[in-house]
């Protein structure tokens, strides 16, 4: 008999000594040997937090591009003003996610839909957002005014392919566990939402604080402190439905039994790494790399001087 690769009993519990986990310090301290990662940053003024928020919007777009996270005009963010809470930035209808910089995006009031600053997409005329798009950013908003700056959603290949079932995800790995209960399924296809109900039963779904939903039929969308964490737990979603799909393919054929984590170690992980600076921080090298690939942080910034706030009529 072939010996066996699998190791079932290692470390201080297989020797009789319980194994304790250290809930003492932050997440950032734990994740970090050596010095501590920062955080999310503090800006001195409301115009550096909005340049650094609507360069990292723009990066986050072009991550989106670089993943294939597309299909025609459909997908948007939205992020909460750091000035104005009342007010999104969304990305103008029709522009490749690809193509993003800050000075593309266009601001709307959250409740009347007003556009108050931004010019849309250079290749047409006029200012103009996905009307869907605002409905849903519009409710999830409202709904979570003090939590959720942040909103993505994007119809993406394997997010829709999970979303077909109606299932939230297994605790298959430890990486979804971020997710341990804080997704929901939103299992009441509606059709393309065009009216203000659509939006609001989809926002019902994220409440009191799920950090992403699977909408059936439709594709996901996920939420955060920052665009930075919203867009990194969307990837997140995204790469775990597509593990998902693979896991259930394998064990179709009955041989192979899937595993999963347990309550108790998903509900620890979940802890540890879903913490909004730590969230911040995972976006940090795939953002940088869109920056840097972009031609540096003032290639991203591009149009931002040029973004003047129109407050009343």
């Amino acid at each position: 008999m072939a010996p066996s690769a699998t190791i079932d009993d290692v470390s201080a519990a297989a020797a009789g000594k319980p194994t304790e986990k250290d809930t003492s310090m932050s997440p950032l301290r734990a994740i970090s040997h050596g010095d501590e990662l920062p955080g999310i940053p503090k800006f001195p003024t409301f115009v550096e937090a909005r340049r650094h928020t609507l360069i990292h919007m723009a990066a986050t777009f072009r991550f989106f591009a670089r993943q294939g996270f597309l299909e025609g005009q459909s997908g948007h963010i939205s992020v909460r003003d750091p000035e104005f809470p009342g007010l999104i930035w969304m990305n103008p209808l029709s522009r490749h996610f690809g193509m993003m910089t800050a000075g593309d995006m266009v601001l709307l009031d959250i409740q009347t839909g007003r556009f108050v600053a931004g010019s849309g997409n250079p290749a047409v005329p006029g200012r103009t957002s996905n009307a869907a798009g605002y409905l849903i950013h519009r409710a999830v908003h409202r709904a979570r005014p003090h939590d959720v700056h942040a909103v993505c959603h994007a119809h993406t290949i394997s997010g829709r392919a999970w979303a077909a079932f109606g299932k939230p995800l297994d605790m298959l790995t430890q990486d979804v566990c971020t997710f341990y209960g804080k997704h929901a399924v939103y299992a009441q296809y509606g059709g393309i939402v065009f009216a203000e109900e659509e939006g609001e039963r989809i926002a019902a779904a994220l409440k009191p604080a799920h950090r992403g939903a699977i909408l059936m039929n439709h594709g996901l969308i996920t939420v955060g402190e920052t665009v930075d964490e919203a867009g990194f737990l969307f990837g997140l979603l995204d790469r775990s439905c597509k593990i998902q799909l693979q896991v259930e393919a394998a064990a179709a054929n009955g041989h192979l039994i899937k595993k999963i984590v347990s309550d108790e170690e998903a509900a620890y992980n979940e802890q540890m790494g879903a913490d909004a600076n730590v969230l911040y921080r995972e976006a940090q090298p795939d953002l940088e790399f869109e920056i840097e690939a972009a031609g540096g942080e003032e290639a991203m910034a591009k149009g931002f001087d040029k973004l003047v706030l129109k407050l009343e009529d």
